[in-house]
């Protein structure tokens, strides 16, 4: 199966149980996400000494209004398990950008918050990677395709929520 413009798609592979469309579509998404999480990571720590990891930690509990969520609620928020949750705030606090200790509500629990140095490595960070996002990402769309793809992540998002494992997040309505 040749996909249009680029791929030889060998009967083997996993792929060749898609569709020739299904296979574009799923293709330019993978090399889209896959190129541009790298892109960002790249800005982040060579602009700010963050990887996208920490940015994504940091986005999280700045949206939270006390700054700080369980590990699990964490978690939920931005699609990653547990325990890389965990580590990854632990290695965030020894860097001083956020802090850990014992839920107040649950003793099992930990609770992650931004610490001052987290919310100003934040503020710092945020202006160059929305410019990337908006250079590398946004800037080829009109308001057309801008709507479309919102409308199209959106119901991707709503079937993830529906079939996938992990709740919807309080915050995502």
């Amino acid at each position: 199966m040749t996909v249009p413009g680029e791929y030889e798609i060998a009967e083997e592979s996993p792929y060749a149980l898609l569709s020739t469309k299904e296979t574009r579509a799923w293709y330019a998404y993978m090399k889209v996400q896959l190129r541009l999480r790298y892109e960002m990571n790249r800005q982040l720590r060579e602009d700010h000494g963050l990887s996208l990891a920490d940015y994504d930690i940091l986005v999280a509990l700045i949206s939270d209004d006390d700054a700080t969520l369980s590990v699990s609620s964490l978690a939920t928020r931005i699609g990653w398990e547990r325990s890389r949750v965990s580590h990854h705030a632990r290695r965030m606090s020894g860097r001083g950008l956020v802090h850990l200790q014992p839920s107040a509500t649950d003793k099992r629990s930990t609770a992650v918050s931004l610490t001052k140095l987290g919310r100003t490595s934040l503020a710092a960070a945020s202006p160059g990677h929305i410019a990337l996002v908006k250079g590398m990402f946004l800037s080829v769309l009109d308001d057309q395709r801008m709507d479309l793809l919102a409308e199209t992540f959106e119901m991707v998002y709503e079937e993830l929520i529906r079939s996938g494992t992990l709740p919807r997040p309080v915050d995502h309505p």
